[in-house]
């Protein structure tokens, strides 16, 4: 399935999603990229059924302005409702606290981290979205969450010396379905086993292949 990949900020080079989506081999999916926001159009994005979000609200790593705007906040809404999926990984949920259409859509978004520190992603047992997967410890950025009230259902969690968080989620949107997982600042992580299962059920689900 060909997929349109948003990566790319100030905080978050594209070379690590690349890096972690590459490793997921012949996974009977294709990746097209953007980097630049201004490359971004509603009209191309309605050209993929499936499209993943690790884009924090930079324009790029070289312009750190802002580039989700309510127009783009509205036309993500209505792309989801029509029946495609958005999986948001790690950075897709970072500076948009205030996006309150996106932060409903997503049903969370990032906050604050701590200081790098080892990370133990948990996932929940008998879960479609875990299946395959299994508990594993890295060093990553444990991300704190702030819930919007759209309800999902979460299946993973992050615990640190820091405390626990929802990891993993999703939430259906009219005919489209959204996921988020929020591990992932380093390749390190997006290359374990483990997450890249995760990162191959979340696609499948977001396709309704599942």
């Amino acid at each position: 399935m060909q997929t349109l990949v948003l990566a790319d900020d100030r905080y978050h080079p594209a070379h690590v999603a690349r890096t972690g989506l590459g490793a997921l081999g012949d996974c009977g999916f294709t990746f097209d990229w953007i980097e630049n926001a201004g490359d971004w159009s509603a009209e191309r994005m309605a050209a993929y059924p499936l499209t993943i979000f690790v884009k924090a609200n930079n324009v790029s790593a070289q312009d750190d302005r802002k580039w989700m705007t309510p127009a783009i906040e509205t036309a993500l809404l209505d792309y989801v409702r029509a029946g495609n999926g958005l999986l948001t990984i790690h950075s897709g949920t970072a500076g948009y606290r205030d996006t309150t259409i996106l932060r409903s859509l997503l049903g969370g978004v990032f906050v604050q981290h701590p200081k790098q520190c080892p990370v133990t992603v948990q996932p929940q047992a008998d879960h479609p979205l875990t299946a395959g997967s299994a508990p594993f410890t890295l060093v990553d950025e444990h991300y704190f969450m702030e819930m919007a009230d759209a309800p999902v259902d979460c299946f993973l969690h992050s615990i640190s010396e820091h405390g626990v968080q929802p990891a993993g989620w999703t939430r259906d949107e009219g005919a489209g379905r959204v996921c988020v997982l929020t591990p992932g600042h380093n390749a390190e992580v997006w290359l374990h086993p483990a997450y890249q299962t995760l990162i191959q059920n979340a696609l499948r689900w977001c396709a309704q292949q599942m």
